[in-house]
C-alpha cells in the first residue's frame, strides 16, 4: 500500500530543512522506482520515495523489474548525529590547520630564502637582546656606584638608629631599585634564550623546507662505468 500523502509531505520538508541524515541525501530516485521497507509495526510499506515510516530503519529502493538498486541505512539518531558533526567539526578544524601551515610554511620560506638570511635575522635579533641587557647591566653598575656613597654616609655616624631619615629612605630606595634591575637583567637574559631557542626551531623546519625544494642532485657517469684512463704526461729531457 503508498505511504500516505501528508507523510510524503512531511518526508519534504525533513529533507528540505536538512534533518534527515547524510544517508539519504543522496540524488533523487530516477523515476519508476520503488521504494520498499517494514516498518516497527512489522508490516511491509512501499511508496515512489523514501519512506518517513522507515527513517529509523534499512529500506531498499527497487527498480521497475523488482531488483535491488540500492539500500539506504537508517537516519541517524539525535546522538549519532551529534556524534556525526563533531567528527565533521574535527575535519574541518584538521583541514584548516594544514592550510594555516601551508601559509606559515610559505610566509617562512619567503622571509628567509636560504640558511644565510636565517642566521643573518638570529644574530639582529640576539645582538638587540644583548644591547637592552647591556643597558641594563650598566643601570645595576650605576645605582651600586649609589649605593657606595651611600655607605660612605653612614660611616659619619656611630649606629643605624642615628642615621637621618633622608639617608634612610635613600638606602632602602637605593636597594629596590638594584633588586629590580636585577631582574630585569634576568629576564632579559632569559628573553635572549628563549629567542634563540626560537631560531633554532625555525632552522630545523627550515632545512625540512629547504631540502625538499632543493633540486635533484644530478648523477655523474653512468652507474656502475669503469673510470675513464688518464695518459700519462710525458716529461722533456
Amino acid at each position: 500500500m503508498p505511504a500516505k500523502r501528508p507523510f510524503r509531505l512531511f518526508l519534504g520538508a525533513l529533507a528540505a530543512a536538512g534533518a534527515l541524515a547524510p544517508a539519504w541525501s543522496q540524488p533523487s530516485a530516477p523515476a519508476g522506482s520503488i521504494f520498499t521497507c517494514i516498518d516497527a509495526r512489522g508490516q511491509r510499506l512501499t511508496s515512489d520515495r523514501p519512506i518517513v515510516e522507515c527513517l529509523d530503519r534499512e529500506q531498499k529502493e527497487l527498480k521497475k523489474d523488482g531488483t535491488v538498486r540500492r539500500t539506504l541505512g537508517p537516519s541517524l539518531t539525535a546522538q549519532e548525529r551529534a556524534a556525526y558533526e563533531e567528527r565533521e567539526r574535527k575535519l574541518a578544524e584538521e583541514r584548516q590547520r594544514q592550510t594555516d601551515e601551508r601559509r606559515a610554511q610559505k610566509a617562512l620560506l619567503t622571509r628567509y630564502p636560504n640558511q644565510a638570511a636565517h642566521d643573518a635575522e638570529r644574530a639582529k635579533a640576539l645582538r638587540a637582546a644583548q644591547d637592552v641587557i647591556a643597558a641594563g647591566q650598566r643601570r645595576v653598575a650605576d645605582l651600586e656606584e649609589q649605593r657606595r656613597k651611600l655607605v660612605q654616609e653612614t660611616e659619619f655616624f656611630k649606629e643605624p638608629s642615628k642615621w637621618p631619615a633622608k639617608l634612610k629612605r635613600q638606602i632602602e630606595e637605593n636597594e629596590q631599585q638594584i633588586a629590580a634591575q636585577q631582574r630585569f637583567v634576568e629576564n632579559q637574559e632569559e628573553e635572549k634564550r628563549r629567542i634563540d631557542a626560537q631560531f633554532d626551531e625555525e632552522l630545523a623546519r627550515l632545512k625540512v623546507l629547504w631540502a625538499q625544494l632543493a633540486p635533484p642532485t644530478a648523477t655523474s657517469g653512468a652507474a656502475g662505468a669503469s673510470p675513464v684512463p688518464v695518459a700519462p704526461t710525458s716529461r722533456k729531457r
